[in-house]
């Protein structure tokens, strides 16, 4: 038992230190959601194992406890949305990191259009302009619940509250830009496989002249005979 004066570890590290799976899983995490350290992924691992062991232990047991516990945590991991409507065991089972790395105050700042990217999201988070539900957090990593999404927004005190931010001015820009390009991309593909289409199928003109200026097959060999001789 540690001090009661110390916060204690809310995570466990991985078993073996070196796995390649799951290093190259961890590195592709990292950079796909911004995070600084591979804590914050053994932080969302432990939490989904928590769930995933206590739902095991209670789709065995039969008694009105397991029930009452049951639907509680149903009803916490529906308010995480992870799961349906109607969760089942199998369900809870089948949860894996990406959906609670999902949840992450962090992912739902960029998710909402808040945040231009992960790290800027993070940044935000840190310096304290984003609050939740009238609570300023500070820690990327807390977890949103489905009725919290409509009251995350900025500290009135932020600068990024102002809508005319440059910051959020050039998160539109950007948007249009990258839509921009990408109808130019996709009309040169449809010109290039136009052109393609074109230039290999032939006429039948010029088949037929093709077929012309070729000798038959009796020919040829009578060719080959006179050659013989």
């Amino acid at each position: 038992m540690g001090h009661p004066r110390k916060n204690r570890k809310t995570y466990s590290r991985p078993s073996h230190p070196w796995q390649k799976e799951r290093i190259e899983e961890e590195i592709i995490l990292t950079r796909e959601y911004g995070l600084k350290t591979k804590k914050e992924i053994w932080k969302a691992s432990s939490l989904l194992s928590r769930f995933k062991s206590q739902a095991k232990t209670l789709s065995v047991s039969t008694t009105e406890q397991s029930k009452k516990e049951t639907q509680q945590l149903m009803d916490k991991l529906k308010s995480y949305g992870v799961v349906s409507e109607n969760p089942t065991f199998d369900e809870v089972l089948s949860l894996e990191i990406r959906n609670f790395m999902d949840r992450r105050l962090q992912t739902v700042l960029v998710t909402k259009k808040l945040a231009r990217t992960a790290k800027q999201a993070r940044q935000m988070i840190i310096h304290q302009h984003v609050m939740v539900d009238g609570k300023t957090i500070s820690s990327p990593s807390y977890i949103v619940r489905k009725s919290e999404e409509s009251a995350i927004g900025f500290n009135d005190q932020s600068a990024f509250k102002n809508e005319s931010h440059p910051e959020r001015e050039l998160k539109k820009e950007m948007e249009e830009i990258k839509e921009e390009v990408r109808k130019i991309k996709t009309a040169k593909t449809n010109e290039e496989i136009k052109e393609e289409k074109e230039t290999n199928v032939e006429s039948p003109k010029e088949v037929k002249e093709a077929t012309k200026d070729e000798p038959s097959e009796p020919q040829k060999s009578e060719k080959k005979e006179e050659v013989k001789k």
